[in-house]
């Protein structure tokens, strides 16, 4: 047998090993590319079926990294077996500063009067009729006239959904203020302190408000924080096992003007921001507004002034005081009292005030 071996040979050492491990390493790349490639693939298609503009003309703020302001819009429609167009139940302005790297969300509460924006005569009644009246387009419009912000983006998601989602993300953590059984969502019972909570029961936790001392305020306060642990879920590398199932869930209950390119950008760009979220509320006086009467929440002009100043600092834009129809009602019900707790009669004039 011929043991001769070459300089070259015994120069170096073999080590199979090593082309083993290469051969490892580039079969993962490979495969983690073509998986990255097919869930970039999924969620391309899902969400562009979600695009709907509200004025046929793209926004370049998300592309140039700006600051901007979006309207989340919670329909009642598609939960507890309902199918009509449904109202607003949930208005939240968020500002997304990717600079300060902060979120600020402020919550109107539904019932609060609003002129709508977009209608051929005078209408002003509460907030939450602007989406059934005219979608996503009225109540983006009649919210950024309520606070004197400009709003570029929405996103619209039906309360049926909100199930559909949470379960996709594998459910979420909450903090329960307080013990709770309500009957209209369910009869669910929630124990004060940390819950796990799955579709069902995270719908339920966002809806009741006849069982809370702060009514639709600390209703406003727990939609928050669920919209809150959805995004930590959403964000979290176990979501990957639920991607199919939440995209098609987004596909098909929800609808914005956020292109997918955005999208990623905001992923990119914007996910500091999501870290450090402040939350708030337009807080309103209880009312019996006339034609009517109905029972209405009142913002005083001073309190517009306030949520108006926060957002547009947010924002990064200039303060400016605040001149809209509600100011002119307000002027106008010269004997309604904010300082009085007690609600009182409130009515809605005409627009030439």
């Amino acid at each position: 047998m011929d043991t001769r071996t070459s300089r070259h040979d015994q120069g170096r050492p073999h080590r199979p090993w090593l082309k083993f491990v290469l051969l490892i390493v580039s079969t993962l790349l490979v495969t983690a590319g073509l998986y990255g490639l097919r869930l970039y693939s999924q969620a391309k298609y899902a969400f562009d079926k979600t695009y709907a503009s509200l004025d046929n003309k793209a926004n370049p703020t998300i592309q140039n990294k700006k600051p901007f302001a979006a309207l989340l819009i919670g329909v009642d429609s598609g939960a507890l077996g309902r199918t009509d167009n449904g109202r607003s139940d949930t208005l939240i302005v968020a500002v997304v500063n990717p600079k300060q790297k902060k979120t600020t969300l402020v919550s109107v509460p539904r019932d609060t009067a609003a002129k709508m924006i977009g209608t051929t005569h005078f209408n002003m009644q509460k907030i939450n009729a602007a989406y059934s009246i005219g979608s996503s387009k009225m109540a983006v419009a009649t919210v950024s006239a309520l606070v004197n912000v400009p709003i570029d983006y929405y996103l619209t998601v039906n309360m049926g959904a909100l199930e559909k989602i949470v379960d996709a993300v594998g459910g979420i953590d909450v903090q329960v203020p307080f013990s709770f059984t309500d009957k209209d969502t369910g009869s669910q019972h929630f124990v004060k302190g940390p819950m796990h909570l799955n579709g069902a029961w995270a719908l339920a936790y966002a809806r009741m408000r006849h069982e809370d001392p702060e009514g639709d305020y600390g209703r406003q306060k727990r939609q928050q924080q669920v919209i809150r642990a959805i995004l930590k879920k959403a964000l979290s590398t176990d979501t990957l096992t639920h991607f199919d199932r939440l995209l098609k869930t987004i596909s098909g209950n929800m609808r914005t003007n956020l292109s997918f390119s955005d999208l990623t950008t905001l992923v990119t760009n914007y996910r500091a921001a999501a870290g450090k979220v402040t939350t708030d509320h337009v807080q309103g006086h209880d009312a019996w507004v006339y034609p009517g009467p109905s029972s209405y929440q009142i913002p005083s002009t001073s309190e517009l002034q306030r949520v108006s100043d926060k957002l547009r600092t947010a924002l990064g834009l200039a303060t400016e005081t605040i001149a809209n129809q509600n100011v002119r009602e307000n002027k106008a019900n010269t004997g309604f009292n904010f300082d009085n707790p007690a609600a009182q009669v409130y009515t809605i004039y005409n627009p030439e005030l």
